[in-house]
């Protein structure tokens, strides 16, 4: 039985080496990610019991992805096996002025051809205490939409607190698509985590006197955003981080927090940038641990936060760090001083 179930798309993730663009490849490096596989990484390298669900081809490379998982300690006793094809995803890594770019190639992958009768939500939250899934997973398709509101409604049913990252792709569903679909899934959410600007791109709330190109961002601007998903949604809890972004190496990373009494803001982090992606996988799996090891909103978001941003300078999709590096973090040790 596992405490928390992550439930999502795995794809098989192709770069360039170094810093090369896609032009320049004669050969990529070959990983494994997406984001809900990235939060089930975290909390089974936090120590936590961890099942991943998913559906992936009964082939080789599914056979891969499965094994990326398992090495880190997942539970994959639960994933489907069938379909044609993994989804893939390419990405070329920026560097200073030139912004990272992504291209997928995950149409008709074996999640986005799923059915609901795939998945026994009952057996597969059996134990469990809580469910994540983000918003890039009902993108795939309305079948997979519909997949995801069992889900939550199992959850809801036998009480399991449930968890969302929405996660907003534009190269996969228009923003009136988005809000139509995770306005329905939001009825059952009882954390709520987004981006600087997910709850803009998927509800139309936006941050007054904040400019994510400019690097402008708000407190009272992003109090007001949470609020508002808040008293629309009833969550318990709205995380959103806050990345300002002087170039595509260097961030200044913080988040904020609130409870519907009280708005949390961590210490900002300026990080220099190895591997952005997973960035805010590894906020929400930090959340999730500190609420059910019974951190504190405040402790919850500072560990939450550091977690993230010791994620920013490993290279694939998963954050591969501990609970003991994250707190060192946490308490102010951020020299980066080698370790003997």
């Amino acid at each position: 039985m596992s405490e928390v179930v992550t439930f999502g798309e795995i794809m098989l993730r192709l770069a360039p080496e170094g810093y090369c663009r896609f032009v320049q490849a004669d050969r990529f490096n070959a990983t494994y990610g997406g984001g809900e596989a990235n939060v089930a990484v975290s909390l089974a390298n936090f120590g936590l019991d961890v099942k991943y669900i998913t559906k992936l081809p009964a082939n080789d490379i599914g056979n891969a992805a499965v094994n990326s998982l398992r090495k880190y300690g997942v539970d994959t006793s639960g994933i489907v096996r069938g379909g044609d094809r993994i989804g893939i995803y390419f990405i070329e890594k920026g560097a200073s002025q030139r912004p990272s770019k992504v291209i997928y190639d995950r149409a008709y992958s074996a999640i986005a051809m799923a059915k609901q009768s795939d998945f026994d939500w009952e057996k597969i939250f059996e134990g469990a205490k809580w469910f994540h899934f983000t918003g890039i997973t009902p993108a795939l398709g309305q079948n997979v939409s519909d997949i995801c509101l069992d889900a939550c409604k199992t959850a809801k049913k036998i009480g399991i607190t449930v968890s969302c990252d929405l996660n907003y792709r534009k190269n996969l569903w228009t923003r009136e698509e988005a809000c139509r679909t995770m306005s329905k899934l939001m009825e059952y959410v009882d954390i709520c985590i987004a981006n600087e600007e997910d709850a803009g791109d998927v509800f139309g709330i936006w941050a007054d006197d904040s400019s994510i190109v400019d690097g402008k961002l708000s407190k009272e601007g992003y109090k007001n955003v949470a609020k508002k998903l808040m008293d629309r949604f009833k969550c318990k809890i709205v995380a959103i981080t806050l990345r300002t972004s002087i170039s595509a190496n260097d961030n200044n990373w913080a988040a904020m927090l609130y409870d519907g009494n009280e708005y949390y803001f961590s210490k900002s982090y300026p990080i220099h940038i190895v591997d952005r992606v997973g960035g805010g996988d590894s906020f929400g799996a930090g959340l999730i641990y500190s609420f059910i090891t019974g951190k504190d909103p405040q402790q919850a978001l500072e560990f939450a936060v550091a977690a993230s941003c010791l994620k920013h300078t490993i290279e694939g999709d998963f954050n591969l760090v501990s609970v003991d590096e994250v707190n060192k973090l946490v308490k102010g040790d951020a020299s980066g001083r080698v370790q003997r």
